[in-house]
């Protein structure tokens, strides 16, 4: 069954009203028709609390017109494809097909937030006019990725923040995993193994920090380390800025998924 998002104002009692570009998806693209069935959840999901939006609606079509399509509910999934592990990634501004791909495959992974950092060495500078279409550009890859993938929620992007903003917020995270060319010592499969002993992985809180095309500077590793942020390797080579957090989220999954 093909996936939709609709906000949670469209879904009423047992029936959904879809609107915008996904009418014509629906009608001139897909083809669909009267009685074919399609899933649909809301796009407003709290991603740390509101647990009840994390489900997807079995619905009919029963109505077409020009500018909505009408569905009928006819059974709620049972079982939500959303990950017990919350995570979080903090992505250095990479040039913008970089970060449309980074976008599109940790959605795809199951990451709940996805949060641009303005790093000293990010080639890319985006001003506060270009800031908003560009989230709302980025928040449309993750809406096509979340369909794609059949998600019950889409991540949610968030707008630029600074690496201060992110010392700030170390604490509400079981563990923050910065990932480091220069970290020679301990591993990411070290740190995943040490959280596994002492925490229970039920519900775990993960925020995971990647570094721009040229990396991060000595002064912004130390802050984040002075944060409570983990420095960990991703192994004897290195990776592009595209690769390590598909091979952090990749891991993380693997490691604690339910």
């Amino acid at each position: 069954m093909y996936k939709f998002f609709v906000p949670k104002d469209q879904i009423k009692e047992n029936e959904i009203y879809i609107t915008g570009t996904d009418v014509n998806h629906i009608s001139n693209v897909l083809r669909l028709k009267l009685n074919d069935k399609i899933l649909i959840s809301s796009k407003e999901t709290d991603n740390e609390t509101d647990n009840e939006t994390e489900k997807a609606y079995v619905s009919e079509i029963i109505k077409f017109s020009k500018d909505s399509v009408v569905c009928r509910i006819i059974d709620i999934e049972a079982k939500s494809v959303e990950s017990n592990v919350n995570i979080d990634l903090y992505q250095g501004l990479p040039k913008a097909d970089k970060m449309e791909y980074i976008i599109q495959k940790a959605t795809e992974l199951g990451v709940k937030r996805i949060i641009p950092v303005d790093m000293k060495r990010c080639v890319v500078k985006i001003d506060k006019k270009s800031e908003a279409k560009k989230i709302d550009r980025w928040q449309k890859i993750a809406e096509v990725a979340a369909k794609q993938s059949k998600r019950d929620i889409i991540p949610k992007i968030e707008n630029i923040i600074k690496i201060e903003e992110i010392c700030k917020n170390t604490t509400k995270y079981d563990i923050i995993l910065l990932a480091y060319e220069n970290e020679n010592k301990t591993t990411l499969k070290d740190e995943l193994q040490e959280l596994k002993k002492n925490i229970d992985s039920k519900k775990l809180n993960i925020g995971i920090i990647i570094g721009p095309e040229g990396g991060l500077s000595e002064i912004e590793v130390n802050k984040l380390i002075d944060a409570n942020a983990k420095c960990v390797s991703l192994g004897k080579r290195i990776l592009r800025t595209e690769t390590a957090p598909i091979v952090m989220i990749s891991d993380i999954i693997y490691e604690f998924e339910l």
